[in-house]
C-alpha cells in the first residue's frame, strides 16, 4: 500500500498534469475564439477558424470538468475556499463559457449576417472572458487570498470580487489572455491555408513579444513579493489539519525559494524558451514545430508557478497559519488511495482516445471544405 505522504505527492503531481493538459487543449480553443472577430474578415473564413476546433472543443472541456472534479476529490478545504470564497468570479467564468457551446451550434443555424456577428463577438467573449479572470485566479493565488480557517476548519472569506483586481492579478489576466491568443493563433496557422494562415501568422508575429515582454514584468514583480515559509509543520504523513503548523507571513521570498530548490530551476527557463521558439519559428511559417515549443512553453510556465507555491495550496494573505498546503489540505488516505487506482485505470484511456480523435479529425480546414460540407460542419 502506498503510505500517506507519498499519495499526497502523487496528487500533487497529478493534479498539475490535468491542470497543464486543460491549459493546452483549452488554450487553443479559447484562444481562437476569441480571434474570430478580427481574423475572419468573411462569413466563410468565419467558419473555416470555427471548424478548426469544431470536432474536439467540446472534448477538450472535460479538462475543466476533471480538474474541478479531482479538486473537490483530493483537496476539498482548497474546493470549499476557491469556490466558496470566489463565488462571483467563478459564476462569470461560467457565464461567459455559456457563449461556447450555443455559439458553435447556432451561429450556423441562420444565414442572417446580424445573427452570425452577434455569435462570433459571443465566441469571443467565451473565450477571452475566462483567460483573462483565470490568469486573475493565478495572480491571486500567488498573492495570496484573504480567508481564514476557525477551530473547526471552517472556511471564512473576508475579501470582495473589487479586491481581487489587484494590478498584479491584472497583469497575470493579461498573460493568460495573451497566451491563449498567440497559443491558438498557432494552431489556426497549423490548420489552415492561404490567407488565413498569413492573417495567423501575422498574429503570432504580434502576440509572442507582447507576451514574453508581459511574461518578464510579472517575473520581475514576483521577485520583489513576499512569500511565506512553514516555520513548523506537523509529521507531513499525519491526519489534515492545516492549523497544525506555524507559517512567518514573510519568508526569504520566491527567488530564494527557486535557488533553495535547485530542481526547480528548469521549469521558468522551459517557460521563456518554449514561447521563444514558438515565436522565432511561428514567424518562419513552422507551425507544426511552433505549437509544441508553445505547449512547452504553457508547461514550463504552470510548473513554475506550481513550484513557485510549492507546498503550499492556498496562501492566506491575512492568516498565514491558515494558508493550506499539500500535506494539510488532503482527503483521507483511503479516498486519495481509491481515487489514485480510479486515475491509473482511467487517465490513459481518456488519453489514448483524445490521440485517436486528433488523428481522425487532422487536416487542414479550407474555405472549400466548409462549403462542401455546410450542413455537416458548423
Amino acid at each position: 500500500m502506498i503510505d500517506y505522504e507519498t499519495i499526497r505527492v502523487i496528487w500533487w503531481l497529478f493534479i498539475g498534469v490535468v491542470a497543464i493538459g486543460f491549459a493546452l487543449t483549452n488554450g487553443f480553443d479559447f484562444g481562437i475564439g476569441a480571434l474570430i472577430p478580427f481574423l475572419g474578415r468573411t462569413d466563410t473564413e468565419r467558419r473555416v477558424i470555427i471548424n478548426t476546433v469544431g470536432a474536439t472543443w467540446e472534448g477538450n472541456q472535460v479538462w475543466l470538468v476533471l480538474l474541478g472534479g479531482a479538486i473537490f476529490a483530493v483537496w476539498p478545504l482548497v474546493y470549499a475556499t476557491l469556490f466558496s470564497g470566489l463565488y462571483a468570479a467563478m459564476l462569470l467564468v461560467l457565464f461567459a463559457l455559456f457563449f461556447r457551446p450555443a455559439g458553435f451550434d447556432y451561429r450556423s443555424k441562420l444565414e442572417n449576417p446580424t445573427w452570425r456577428n452577434a455569435w462570433d463577438w459571443g465566441l469571443c467573449i467565451g473565450g477571452a472572458v475566462p483567460s483573462i479572470l483565470l490568469g486573475v485566479l493565478v495572480g491571486n493565488l500567488i498573492l495570496g487570498l484573504p480567508y481564514h480557517l476557525d477551530a473547526d476548519l471552517r472556511s471564512f472569506y473576508t475579501g470582495t470580487f473589487l479586491g481581487l483586481l489587484h494590478p498584479y492579478a491584472l497583469l497575470c489576466g493579461v498573460i493568460g489572455l495573451l497566451m491563449n491568443l498567440f497559443h491558438g493563433s498557432i494552431f489556426l496557422m497549423w490548420r489552415t491555408e492561404g490567407t488565413l494562415r498569413e492573417r495567423a501568422r501575422g498574429a503570432v508575429a504580434v502576440l509572442g513579444p507582447a507576451l514574453l515582454v508581459a511574461m518578464v514584468l510579472a517575473t520581475l514583480w514576483t521577485l520583489s513579493l513576499d512569500r511565506p515559509e512553514i516555520a513548523q509543520m506537523a509529521a507531513t504523513d499525519a491526519p489534515s489539519n492545516p492549523l497544525n503548523k506555524t507559517v512567518v507571513g514573510q519568508g526569504a521570498g520566491w527567488l530564494a525559494h527557486f535557488t533553495g530548490h535547485a530542481w526547480m530551476l528548469p521549469a521558468p527557463v522551459v517557460a521563456f524558451a518554449g514561447f521563444i521558439g514558438a515565436y522565432v519559428l511561428g514567424r518562419a511559417g513552422s507551425a507544426g514545430l511552433s505549437f509544441l515549443l508553445s505547449s512547452l512553453g504553457i508547461a514550463g510556465l504552470l510548473l513554475t508557478i506550481g513550484f513557485g507555491l510549492f507546498p503550499f495550496l492556498l496562501i492566506s494573505s491575512t492568516d498565514p497559519k491558515s494558508s493550506l498546503t499539500m500535506w494539510d489540505a488532503t482527503a483521507s488516505h483511503f479516498n486519495l488511495l481509491l481515487s489514485f487506482w480510479i486515475t491509473v485505470v482511467f487517465l490513459p484511456i481518456v488519453l489514448a482516445y483524445t490521440r485517436w480523435v486528433y488523428k481522425v479529425i487532422w487536416g487542414s480546414v479550407t474555405e472549400a471544405k466548409v462549403l462542401q460540407d455546410s450542413h455537416t460542419l458548423y
